[in-house]
């Protein structure tokens, strides 16, 4: 080996150690100074009562929703005609 490749070897080691040892300088070590003033039975009991209400999971449930009058094979067709038309959006267009 020649010596410039050796002191690039060399200096490619050296900064990966220091980025190693970086781990205290942008607040990394944030969450290990903070202190909750809440319960964890507080904070599962305000969970469970949000659970409730997250992306309205309880409307499904309730069973309000109006019966389909279009077959499951006509939903089928026209999910086919609308694929071999292109009018479906795939990919990261859709």
């Amino acid at each position: 080996m020649t010596a410039s490749r050796i002191f690039s070897v060399a200096a490619v080691a050296a900064l990966a150690s220091f980025g190693a040892q970086a781990n205290d300088l942008y607040g990394t070590d944030f969450e290990a100074g903070f202190q909750s003033t809440r319960t964890r039975a507080e904070v599962r009991a305000e969970a469970v009562q949000a659970v409730a209400h997250f992306k309205n999971f309880d409307v499904a449930s309730t069973g309000d929703s109006a019966p389909s009058n279009v077959s499951r094979a006509a939903v089928r067709a026209d999910a086919l005609t609308a694929a071999r038309a292109g009018a479906i959006a795939t990919g990261n267009r859709s």
